[in-house]
């Protein structure tokens, strides 16, 4: 049972598996339905970039939010943190190929869907190994009996869907 102490640590890690599963759903959704490919159907640009946005906004939540704290509370979580972080660089940079991939199909022929389908699955594979080492990495900390002392509120931004 958590102690009034720890309530918030286990809270947040909880939080942290909710917005990665929010997001493993939307990027599956978004790789088995890219459009239809007509000129006139913007499903697979506006699709992307909401992914693209979503998944942006959770990692710089993480960074400037659950990780800054994490820091303070847990400095023995460095070289954890630190590989986190050069994850989401790695994945901002594949974020931006996707967005350019998806304005460039826009009412587009297959082929160029078909590229964006490609990089979203290498995404998706990065991305899965990233959230499992998050997981078990800063979860592992979170439901442990770190200090919570003074959490910023929130330290994550919400996902919608």
């Amino acid at each position: 049972m958590a102690s009034p102490t720890n309530d918030r640590a286990l809270a947040l890690s909880r939080q942290l598996s909710q917005a990665h599963r929010a997001l493993r759903r939307r990027i599956d959704d978004l790789r088995s339905d890219p459009g239809s490919g007509r000129p006139d159907d913007d499903t697979l640009t506006t699709h992307c970039l909401a992914f693209c946005d979503a998944l942006t906004a959770h990692h710089e939540g993480e960074d400037d939010g659950l990780f800054a704290q994490l820091l303070r509370e847990r400095p023995d979580l460095a070289p954890t943190i630190a590989k986190l972080v050069e994850d989401h660089g790695l994945i901002t940079g594949i974020l931006t190929r996707v967005r350019e991939l998806a304005l460039r199909a826009a009412g587009s022929a297959a082929p160029e869907r078909e590229a964006v389908r490609r990089e979203l699955d290498g995404l998706s594979v990065i991305m899965e190994s990233h959230f499992r080492y998050e997981e078990r990495t800063i979860s592992a900390a979170l439901d442990a009996t770190t200090p919570v002392g003074d959490w910023p509120d929130p330290v994550f931004r919400p996902l919608d869907g």
